[in-house]
């Protein structure tokens, strides 16, 4: 009995169950058919209880531990909001017997929304998460373990031609009297320095990159490093109120050292992907960004400087003010 069922555990070991999607990047946009196949490799001809695939797409919100004793009322309120469900019988149980080598069978289903739901743009967050995921099981008999895999795929969800509209370009001027959290008594004890420089637009497409430039007139104080940092904004939130988080997304170095004065040094980030979607505001969810110009000064004190923007995604080969 126990050989048997070891015999069985090694063949079940051996054999492996895969998904395979018909585009290799597995990007797809909503309305599109999604294709693939489910590949079963088997060492010796293997029986089966039916195999089922499950495709689901939902968004998962989640609270800071700072945010959870505020609003008690949130722990019924933040549930997963289910954007997508498809569930049906690949193989139905009792179909014949998988012969050695590989089998494929094949699968497909519309990438449509559940009713009054909208399917929004894949996105890996740290309090709110939109995820699509296609799972399948295969039920083995008696006490054989079922065989499970699950494959992520990613949805772009692509905004009107007219959504960015023209480059909102944005210029600025940083000196000490211009910093917001300093009291007028403290200025005195702050470095003169003065920096202006001009982003080359607010709106942003996530294809292109993110980019402007700064200029360094002056600076009592010796520069040590200016970096670009790219914030998320997540607000989840019912009725009783909301929790809102920033938190970086990733932090870029574009000038090392006492930087010359009065020399243009280009700003230049590209938008990473999953980490970053189409800004998005619903009932329940926001997903905002922002960029903060961070200036470091040898003596540890930081000059910060923050620009709220906007993400849309727009073909390239729309035409996009000066994009």
């Amino acid at each position: 009995g126990s050989k048997a069922f070891e015999k069985r555990e090694r063949s079940n070991a051996n054999m492996s169950l895969d998904i395979r999607l018909k585009r290799v990047d597995r990007i797809y946009r909503p309305g599109d058919t999604v294709e693939g196949e489910i590949v079963i490799s088997t060492p010796s001809k293997m029986g089966h209880n039916g195999i089922k695939l499950v495709c689901e797409g939902n968004v998962a919100l989640q609270l800071s531990a700072k945010s959870v004793g505020l609003f008690e009322a949130f722990y019924n309120s933040v549930k997963p909001i289910q954007l997508l469900h498809y569930s049906f019988d690949v193989a139905k149980p009792g179909s014949k017997a998988f012969e050695k080598g590989e089998t494929p069978i094949p699968f497909e289903f519309k990438l449509e929304p559940l009713a009054g739901q909208t399917l929004y743009e894949t996105y890996h967050g740290v309090f709110v998460n939109i995820q699509y995921l296609i799972k399948v099981d295969m039920a083995r008999p008696l006490l054989a373990k079922n065989i499970q895999k699950t494959l992520e795929f990613i949805v772009e969800v692509q905004g009107a031609a007219g959504s960015i509209g023209k480059a909102m370009p944005v210029k600025f001027e940083i000196t000490p009297e211009s910093l917001e959290n300093v009291k007028k008594s403290s200025l005195k004890n702050i470095p003169k320095f003065k920096i202006t420089g001009e982003l080359d637009s607010a709106v942003c497409n996530i294809n292109r990159p993110f980019s402007g430039n700064m200029v360094l007139h002056e600076s009592d104080a010796i520069i040590k490093s200016v970096e670009l940092q790219l914030v998320r904004v997540e607000t989840c939130g019912c009725a009783d109120g909301y929790a809102k988080e920033a938190t970086e997304i990733q932090n870029i170095q574009i000038a090392d050292g006492d930087i010359p004065r009065g020399i243009p040094i280009p700003i230049f980030m590209v938008f990473p992907r999953l980490f970053t979607a189409p800004t998005l505001a619903t009932r329940t969810f926001k997903i905002e960004f922002e960029i903060n110009l961070v200036i470091m000064l040898s003596d540890g004190h930081l000059i910060t400087e923050n620009f709220p923007i906007r993400l849309a995604r727009v073909d390239l080969h729309d035409s996009i003010g000066s994009f």
